[in-house]
């Protein structure tokens, strides 16, 4: 069985210096906020061409303290409505109602899945405060566009990067779109994976750098005095440091993905599968290779049985989720038909040329 994802193999070649790095934690005895998550935040920073990076506990906890951040900073309040792609996974959206912030849903375009800039305006609303773009499977939103939508309504412009670590948009920094604050999952089957959960807010403002620094710790900037209601949610010392053995690596791992991708676009000929939309520049990291199929069960099982494992991202859109029944009766056709055809291929930097191959003939026989 081909697997979808292999994190032993991916994570194999690193385990010298996972050793190392445990050694060297327990020999400093330092656990809590130490020297590795100090490293691992200025690392990434620098990587993200970014002035600041916060470690925090994972990705959904880097979402929900930039809004709680930005309630703190007195730029939102209770009650304010973010605009936010309807095609997302279900994190993005509880953040926001983690926040007392009210998620306004926008349609995604067919090409990219990502939400569709030439429907946000007609979902502003007085009580709108914010624009949240999720980079889906590993590919950038249109983000120079929703940064003019943001500047033109006096809006602020959140990622949610969790899926598109080392994505760049037009050759340029990485966080060239960052005009407020992006957050990033570190969860292990992420471009960029820890042994365990973790997270990040980057950002080049100092103002939430600090107050998201202060939330994540209680709301402490000093032991024992409390600023802010904040909650406990650190990027541990531990996988900071496995961070730091294979952030120098991140760039090629999203290369070879981008490799694989190129063989799927070119060579799955098959009339029963869509597949995705690339320009073939940097902006796509392939965290996910998304297909489309009318007929995803067969096909799924067609795959099982042919030994190639494969995964639904994600089966049930996040406005007809039990979680969120007072969304229940929204209507959002594009996001559902998404939802209803998607099936996600095998893709990593450990995939063998062979294991393509067979993936592509399996496929183009169906």
């Amino acid at each position: 069985m081909i697997p979808f994802l292999d994190l032993k193999k991916i994570n194999t070649p690193y385990e010298v210096g996972f050793q190392e790095k445990l050694k060297a934690v327990l020999d400093n005895g330092w656990y809590i906020l130490g020297e590795e998550v100090q490293a691992f935040e200025s690392n990434f920073a620098r990587y993200c061409g970014a002035k600041y990076c916060i470690g925090v506990g994972n990705g959904f906890d880097a979402l929900t303290l930039i809004l709680k951040g930005y309630i703190q900073l007195g730029k939102l309040q209770k009650g304010d409505e973010v605009l936010v792609p309807a095609n997302t996974y279900i994190a993005s959206i509880l953040a926001i109602v983690e926040a007392d912030l009210i998620p306004i849903m926008v349609e995604p375009r067919w090409e990219t899945y990502n939400i569709n800039s030439d429907l946000i305006e007609e979902k502003i609303s007085s009580k709108t405060k914010v624009i949240l773009a999720v980079h889906l499977y590993g590919q950038l939103a249109e983000m120079d566009l929703i940064n003019a939508i943001g500047d033109k309504h006096n809006l602020l412009v959140i990622e949610d990067a969790a899926q598109s670590h080392g994505a760049v948009s037009n050759q340029k920094s990485k966080v060239k779109n960052q005009k407020s604050s992006a957050a990033y999952s570190f969860y292990p089957g992420k471009n960029l994976g820890a042994l365990g959960d973790g997270g990040a807010v980057v950002t080049n403002d100092l103002e939430l750098a600090k107050m998201v620094s202060s939330l994540r710790n209680y709301g402490s900037e000093t032991k024992y005095y409390n600023d802010y209601a904040g909650v406990n949610s650190r990027l541990d010392e531990l996988q900071a440091a496995f961070l730091n053995v294979k952030l120098p690596h991140l760039d090629t791992e999203n290369e070879e993905r981008r490799t694989v991708a190129r063989r799927y676009l070119s060579e799955v000929k098959n009339d029963k599968i869509i597949l995705p939309k690339w320009d073939l520049t940097h902006n796509h990291v392939f965290h996910l290779f998304v297909i489309r199929t009318e007929n995803r069960t067969e096909l799924q099982k067609y795959l099982h049985e042919n030994g190639i494992q494969t995964v639904i991202h994600y089966p049930v859109p996040p406005h007809k989720q039990k979680a969120l029944s007072e969304y229940n009766t929204l209507s959002f056709p594009i996001t559902e038909k998404i939802h209803e055809t998607v099936l996600s291929l095998p893709i990593s930097p450990v995939l063998t040329r062979e294991e393509v191959a067979f993936i592509i003939a399996i496929l183009n026989k169906y």
